[in-house]
């Protein structure tokens, strides 16, 4: 007899691989077979996980339109199932899933739609501290900046994307096909700033420079580092601009106190 654990694990195996051979002889009979038994726990589990995608990627749905769009969904269910029953933290890695689907090769730029659409969703749902306090902007301004760390609102994400995403986005949800029609997708990369904001979700493009400051800052490197990754970056009005925006949360010093401050 297998554990509880074991069937568990057969369970979602049958539930997420299509292959019930595992826990046939655990289920019981009746009116509805083995196989049916687990066909109505496998339709309700891939068409919730569809419909949590339709809501995280309304633009990548307009733009291949629903049959595709499901038929998308599904295979990605189906190698990626989810690891937590919190539907909003599902779908991550659907951008990079799109860029290595074959059937939407002819739609280079869908993938980054697609993680511009995941940055807007995980700053939806994120948390909100506080920004940082004037105490620890006092200690930021005496401290080296090789041994501080600043901590970024969980709301920011930047992106770095190849192709126009953010006006392809804001054209298909607006049903613009004039401003769709009228786009360069050669137009060259874009450098994005995703966040939530007092108006809700916002999408800034930024130039390189601060954008290459603000990813350093937000991945967890040094002040210094960050400082280094903008050589002719304007290091002081772009630091302002993130304290101003409530960007920064917080700060860290390395090694002799790793704690965080704010």
């Amino acid at each position: 007899m297998p554990s509880l654990s074991e069937t568990q694990h057969a369970f979602l195996h049958a539930i997420t691989r299509q292959d019930g051979e595992g826990i046939a002889t655990l289920i019981a009979g009746g009116l509805f077979s083995p196989s049916e038994r687990l066909d109505v726990y496998r339709n309700t589990f891939v068409s919730t996980l569809v419909n949590a995608l339709r809501i995280s990627y309304p633009a990548v749905k307009r733009l291949v339109g629903d049959e595709f769009f499901e038929a998308a969904a599904q295979c990605f269910i189906e190698a990626s199932p989810p690891s937590s029953a919190y539907l909003n933290a599902y779908g991550a890695g659907f951008g990079s899933f799109l860029a290595q689907f074959p059937p939407a090769a002819g739609l280079p730029y869908l993938a980054d739609v697609a993680r511009l659409e995941w940055a807007v969703n995980c700053a939806l749902h994120a948390q909100d501290p506080a920004p940082i306090a004037p105490d620890g902007l006092a200690a930021i301004a005496v401290a080296a900046p090789e041994y501080v760390r600043l901590v970024s609102h969980p709301s920011v994400h930047l992106l770095r994307l190849d192709y126009p995403a953010r006006a392809i986005w804001q054209a298909v949800l607006a049903e613009d096909d004039a401003a769709l029609s009228a786009l360069d997708l050669a137009s060259g990369p874009e450098w994005l700033l995703v966040e939530r904001g007092p108006a809700g979700v916002e999408v800034t493009p930024l130039d390189e420079a601060e954008w290459r400051f603000a990813h350093a800052l937000c991945s967890g490197e040094t002040l210094a580092s960050a400082i280094e990754a903008a050589p002719h970056g304007d290091i002081p009005l772009f630091l302002a601009r993130h304290i101003a925006a409530g960007r920064i949360t917080g700060f860290q010093f390395n090694a002799a106190n790793s704690e965080t401050l704010s």
